[in-house]
Formats: C-alpha cells, structure tokens, sequence
C-alpha cells in the first residue's frame, strides 16, 4: 500500500504543486479545500488512476469520499481491488 499512496502524492506534486516539489501533503488535507486541486484537477486525478491501475472509476464515484484526500484516494483503490 506506500507504493501507491506514494505514487498519488508524486502524481499530486508533479501536476498540481509546479516548482514546489519539497512541499509535504497531508494525506488527511482536503485537496480541493487546500487549493492544491480544482475541479480539473479531479478529472486529471480521475484520468491518471484509471490509466495507471486499469480501472473505470464511474460517474458516481466521482465523490468527495473517494478523491477528497490522498488517503481517501488509497482507499477507494482498495476497493477496486488494488493494492
């Protein structure tokens, strides 16, 4: 399980923290509520996880329990089956 919660804050750092690359995220921290993501910035989460773990995350999923925060994020991948 690090690898993954390790490879989401890489993704979060590399596309939406530019130039900031020593900046520590709180696996607990609201990604929209700190400004880290926007609303773009979850279909690009939405995007890399479905091309990175081979899943289809649908319509419904797409809620602040799933994505809000990267631990939110781990989980969620549990439940599809990854880990």
């Amino acid at each position: 399980m690090p690898d993954i919660l390790k490879d989401v804050v890489e993704f979060i750092k590399e596309n939406f923290i530019m130039g900031r690359s020593d900046a520590q995220i709180d696996p607990d921290e609201s990604l929209i509520e700190s400004g880290i993501m926007d609303s773009t910035g979850v279909l690009e989460l939405v995007e890399y996880l479905e091309a990175t773990y081979g899943i289809k995350i649908e319509d419904e999923e797409l809620i602040p329990e799933n994505l809000e925060t990267v631990s939110n994020i781990v989980n969620f991948l549990k439940t599809k089956g990854i880990s």
